[in-house]
Parts: structure tokens; sequence; C-alpha cells
């Protein structure tokens, strides 16, 4: 089967690759309809991230079909369900979790290998690109629950500032709209991403090197890079008492000003993935159009993966989210 496979620090290559067979009891095969290409994927491309250990088949944010026909998208997270945390609902968590495109093969091919019990039927009137988005959008779906619980008012009522115009920025700016947020910010520094936020109406996008947010004046800062810099720039713009959502992974650099989190009893709360509830309520969520016509969202064909990385990577791609069909 044809595979993009991640041969090392920015080397991708679409290869011939054995047909994907089940690993264990309980696994199906998947085949690929469409699969998203995720920050974190670019991380592993950029050579960042040693839990991806090339030769690998990338991407966990994917729709297909079973050998019935029926439209699934997988769960990429594949938890022990016998700790502590599986036990609480909570297997996003599990120390023992693994993943596709991670620990396993992912779904940048033609077919995939997944349990069973991970896959959520997909809606007939939902479109691909639609059920392809679930992932992202479950993950942007739990970072604000967790954020409402932490929030004195709620987040209809809150001045917002998100930082990062990719796709969980647009995701959760596009979410903040639809749950009545009515004075949300965007900070972006590329110009071609500006524009496609703003074309889906998400929020007002702005480029924070020509002028910074307003400091101490945001409830909700939603980090959806993750850099020691977005992360100054989130504690400045923190208004006090306010929240600091933190789901961006791009580097481990210190950031944030503990003194003026601690006098001005600011919370910062980190979030990882999603549970399988996130999942289903986020495909819904996409189904239904509460999340806008997706049309910020490219498509290529699996082949012209390696550029699509290439592109993503350099910053020349104004699209938040390039979608990749086998």
């Amino acid at each position: 089967m044809k595979s993009l496979v991640f041969l090392g620090a920015e080397s991708m290559a679409l290869r011939e690759k054995p047909d994907a067979a089940p690993r264990a009891p309980g696994e199906v095969l998947l085949r690929v309809d469409a699969a998203g290409i995720c920050g974190s994927d670019l991380h592993a491309y950029h050579g960042h991230d040693p839990r991806r250990v090339p030769p690998l088949v990338l991407g966990h944010e994917a729709v297909g079909r079973l050998a019935d026909g029926r439209r699934v998208v997988p769960n990429p997270l594949i938890s022990c369900g016998r700790c502590a945390r599986c036990a609480e609902g909570r297997p996003h968590l599990c120390a023992d979790r693994t993943m596709l495109g991670m620990q396993y093969p992912g779904c940048f091919a033609e077919v995939v290998a997944a349990p069973a019990s991970n896959l959520i039927e997909v809606p007939e009137h939902a479109s691909d690109i639609a059920a392809a988005l679930t992932e992202p959008a479950a993950c942007v779906l739990h970072a604000l629950d967790l954020s409402q619980r932490a929030l004195w008012r709620p987040l209809a009522e809150a001045r917002c500032l998100v930082i990062g115009g990719g796709a969980i920025g647009l995701l959760a700016a596009l979410y903040l709209r639809a749950w009545g947020a009515r004075d949300t910010r965007l900070a972006e520094t590329g110009e071609g991403r500006r524009r496609t936020v703003e074309r889906a109406g998400a929020a007002e996008a702005f480029d924070p090197r020509a002028a910074a947010p307003e400091a101490g004046a945001f409830d909700f800062v939603f980090d959806a890079v993750g850099s020691g810099g977005t992360r100054r720039m989130a504690g400045a713009a923190v208004a006090p008492g306010g929240v600091i959502l933190h789901i961006g992974l791009q580097d481990n650099e210190a950031g944030l000003d503990t003194r003026r989190m601690t006098l001005q009893e600011v919370t910062v709360l980190g979030t990882y993935c999603y549970t399988r509830a996130d999942m289903v309520q986020a495909l819904a969520a996409l189904a239904g159009g509460v999340l806008g016509d997706l049309a910020w969202v490219e498509e290529r064909p699996l082949a012209d993966g390696a550029a699509a990385f290439a592109e993503l990577a350099s910053g020349r791609s104004a699209a938040p989210k390039i979608i990749l069909r086998p």
C-alpha cells in the first residue's frame, strides 16, 4: 500500500509498504479517505519529537471506511483501560497510552489498523473534511471545557485572546464565536493566515509584532503555539484573576511570570487531547455546521504530502489545515 513515511528531520517520502494488518485482537482495518496534518506531525518533521522515531507513518486525524462501507473516525489514543485515570473516564491521561502515528503506524497511508472500540461512526450528512477535523476540534473542545470551569464568568462574557492562527487557534476562535463570545482577538504573525481567520469570520486577527496585545486586558488567553515568546505574551495580556489555557507544544523554554501569576491570582491550565465524549461532541458540531463551512481547509493527494509538509514547516502555506487523500 502507498504510505507517506517520515524518514528523519525534514524528510518525507511516498513509499510502498506492506499492507496494514491487525496487531492485536479487536483491531480492524480502516481504508483511509482523508487524514489531516497536525502541528505535532510538523514537530516530528522538524526532528523535535523523540516519541516519533523514523521511519514512521505519521498521521492521527482521519476518517475512513470499514470493510462493510461504514464511515468512521478513529480515536488515535489507545489506553490500557485498567489504571486509575482510565477508571475515572480520563484515558487520555493513562500512563501507558499509545497512539496511532506515534508508537504505531498512522493514517498517512491507504489503510490503517485501529481498535474497533476506538471507532466513532460518522453521520451520513458529514463531509470527509468535517470528519477528519474531529480530533483537533475535540482537543479544542476539551480545552475550552476545562477553561470554562476555571473562569469566574461565562466565556460568552469574557474578553478573549487566541494566540496562533493554525488549525487549533482557528478552531478555538470558531468555538468561542459559536458559544457567544463577542470580543475575541487572534494574534498571528503570518499575513496569509490572518486573512484566512478573518475570511472565516472567526475573530479580529492582528500581527503581534506590529502591536502587542493590550496588557492585562484579557479574561481568557488561549495559547495555541506554546513557545517562550507566546507564554510571555499570554502572561502580559491576561487580566488579574483571568485564565491562561496552554495547549501548544512548540518548545519548553521559560516564559511565564510566575510572580505575576501568583500576585494577580491568574489560573494557568495545561490540556492534553480529549475524551471519547469530546470526540463525539466535536464531530456533531462539525457535521452540524456549528463551526462554519470549513472552507479554510485545503485538500491535497497523499502523493503531494512531502511538499505539503515542507510548505507548512516553512510558513509558506496560508492554510491552517492541509488534509491528504490517499
